[in-house]
């Protein structure tokens, strides 16, 4: 099981606009050229980061911006508004163990509090850690290599 790469290139996207706002106009063809894809791979996480209400898309002149606060965007919600997760969860069980074998009768009743628990600590580090601390530390790291040059 892996979370898609949606998520963190979704990341560096928000930390680009942020840290290059004054300086570049961001459009998709600049976001794309930092994170190496294709411009279409970032239109389409744009239009997702939109719908949840994380960013503003100009259409025509183009550009975009953050609409909420730094600190009020976690990486949950970042997560939750580019990761296609069925239902809300995490892992996706087989869909039909066998009722006639004791382990396939009773995988659910063993592994589902297990699974749960799981996600449930995921998205709790995820929702303490906001896009604000990560562009900090970006800045930080930027700026300790700009000293060492």
């Amino acid at each position: 099981m892996q979370i898609s790469s949606r998520f963190t290139i979704a990341v560096h996207v928000l930390i680009c606009i942020e840290i290059f706002k004054n300086d570049y106009k961001i459009t998709s063809d600049f976001l794309a050229s930092s994170v190496n894809v294709n411009p279409v791979v970032i239109r389409r996480l744009l239009q997702q980061l939109k719908k949840a209400g994380i960013i503003h898309v100009q259409r025509g002149s183009g550009g975009t911006d953050i609409e909420k606060p730094l600190h009020e965007i976690t990486l949950l919600d970042i997560y939750h508004a580019v990761e296609c997760v069925e239902n809300g969860e995490l892992f996706h069980f087989h869909e039909n163990p066998s009722r006639q074998c004791p382990v396939g009768k009773n995988i659910h009743a063993v592994l589902d509090p297990r699974l749960e628990a799981i996600q449930k600590a995921m998205e709790k580090e995820m929702k303490a850690i906001s896009i604000q601390d990560i562009i900090n530390d970006t800045k930080k790291l930027t700026l300790e290599v700009n000293c060492n040059i």
